[in-house]
């Protein structure tokens, strides 16, 4: 991601951020070059509770944007609900339906409470990897109502095919309107926001961007064998010196 390489993006994400990664899918390099896969970005509480995510590779100021929000969001969710981790988690997910609104147009009613729902790990609702194995619940979104009234509706899929992976999503209607990748993340995190990231990210990485997760290894290929096959000759036959 080009955007941790910006001075400014370091910056701030060294102010309010503690930094990690993990690979959860597959890909190829091939020589020097990656082939495959994606990436994506999660502003998790202490504890790993998921605040907000960015689904694909952005750029800095794409990047900054929505890291200031998070901070901002948090900052309002904390002084308002004080201790009480409910009403901060309403918060959080209110924030998100109405950023869906307010940047893509759309309106979904924001889940504020967890119903208490065991997960199957043989159920149908589970990501896996390419063996079977479960690896994070497939969560769905709360359904889309309909267009904000306010926003123009002539042009929701032409500035919704702007934004990157911007595909069909059907309301309850049963009308269609386009929806880009970080749209989708604002619909589902409007109700699962403040939910652990090992249950979050395969909706993010599989859901919405489509990749598989996955537990394999990174494959590597040589594209030029014979290259090292030489090198290792020579340095058989060559003579100290």
């Amino acid at each position: 991601m080009n955007a941790l390489a910006n001075p400014e993006v370091g910056k701030f994400v060294n102010e309010y951020f503690v930094s990690s990664f993990q690979k959860v899918a597959t890909f190829r390099i091939v020589g020097k070059q990656k082939q495959g896969g994606n990436v994506a970005t999660y502003f998790c509480a202490p504890d790993g509770r998921v605040l907000h995510a960015i689904a694909g590779p952005v750029n800095a100021q794409q990047f900054l944007r929505e890291a200031r929000w998070v901070v901002d969001v948090t900052k309002k969710a904390m002084k308002e609900a004080k201790d009480d981790g409910g009403a901060f988690k309403a918060i959080f997910r209110k924030a998100h339906a109405e950023k869906l609104r307010a940047e893509h147009g759309l309106v979904v009613q924001p889940v504020t409470y967890d119903p208490q729902v065991e997960q199957d790990p043989n159920s149908a609702l589970t990501y896996r990897d390419p063996s079977g194995r479960p690896l994070a619940p497939v969560l769905p979104p709360p359904p889309i109502d309909g267009p904000d009234v306010k926003f123009d509706l002539r042009t929701q899929a032409t500035n919704e095919a702007k934004f990157a992976g911007a595909s069909p999503v059907a309301d309850r209607k049963g009308r269609r309107w386009s929806l880009g990748n970080q749209g989708r993340v604002h619909m589902l995190m409007a109700g699962h926001a403040m939910v652990k990231i090992e249950n979050v990210y395969g909706a993010i990485f599989q859901g919405i961007l489509g990749e598989r997760i996955s537990t394999r290894p990174v494959e590597i290929v040589d594209p030029f064998p014979w290259h090292n096959r030489r090198n290792v000759n020579n340095l058989k036959g060559g003579k100290g010196g």
